[in-house]
């Protein structure tokens, strides 16, 4: 099946979304959201990733981004962080969610026992403003739409909030100029 979203502006800003797959909520706590939190940073810092907005929640995340080969470095970040959970689910004992992981694999992905995230991030290029205040809003809102939170910077994990408890910045926000 041909793919509709690809990366076609390597110097474009794209709205980008991840899913784990059968949509299981992963980031139930501060342990599993510094993986994703971690990876993020990482590519920052090595792989020249700007991240300009963004939202985690418990199964997804939503970024605005932009950079040299981003596909390339999602896929990175979603190989990584996927050993990452794996690692962590069996020091936790959640073998449940290890056996849904197993069960989703793709035949053809040998690399592993276990598929943590569907396949491709589905970058959309952001080429008008207004569509960039719409995805904006749309990603600052997704935990108020869940329940999570009553408004978008109470949700720590999102650009709208991006403060931890002491007050520092989670993730560094790269400005669109």
């Amino acid at each position: 099946m041909k793919n509709r979203y690809k990366i076609v502006d390597e110097d474009g800003f794209y709205f980008i979304s991840s899913t784990i797959v059968e949509w299981i909520p992963i980031f139930t706590s501060e342990k599993y959201f510094r993986i994703l939190i971690k990876s993020m940073k990482f590519c920052q810092i090595k792989k020249e990733l700007k991240i300009h907005y963004y939202v985690l929640m418990d199964n997804h995340f939503h970024m605005i981004v932009s950079g040299n080969n981003i596909s390339c470095t999602i896929s990175s970040l979603k190989r990584h962080t996927a050993f990452e959970i794996i690692d962590n689910l069996k020091q936790d004992n959640k073998y449940y969610i290890l056996q849904q992981f197993k069960q989703q694999k793709k035949n053809y992905k040998i690399e592993s026992n276990y598929q943590v995230w569907q396949e491709g991030f589905h970058p959309q290029l952001i080429s008008k403003y207004e569509i960039l205040a719409q995805k904006v809003d749309y990603i600052h809102h997704n935990p108020v739409k869940k329940g999570f939170v009553n408004e978008p910077e109470f949700w720590k994990y999102s650009s709208a909030c991006n403060k931890d408890f002491e007050g520092n910045s989670i993730i560094k926000l790269d400005e669109i100029p």
